[in-house]
């Protein structure tokens, strides 16, 4: 009964293990992606940032090129009393 078990594992042996090695395979392809994904949405995050930081710069800079009573009256329309 030993004899017949062994030679029967010693025959499906090369296709388990061929198995377990596509599936871990399979699994570290998953985690690249994953990873991969989420540097990209961080790159698309940083980027939206930089574009309203720009905006936010020309705003502030618009303000300052203002004189200060046409400041006042410029902001005065965006307070939201």
């Amino acid at each position: 009964m030993v004899e017949i078990a062994t030679a029967l594992l010693a025959q499906i042996a090369p296709y388990v293990l061929a198995a377990g090695g596509a599936l871990i395979a399979a699994i570290v392809w998953g985690f690249q992606q994953r990873i991969a994904g989420a540097r990209a949405e961080r790159a698309k995050q940083a980027a939206q940032e930089a574009r309203a930081r720009d905006i936010a710069d020309q705003v502030q800079n618009d303000v300052g090129a203002l004189p200060t009573d046409a400041a006042r009256k410029e902001l005065g329309t965006w307070s939201k009393d």
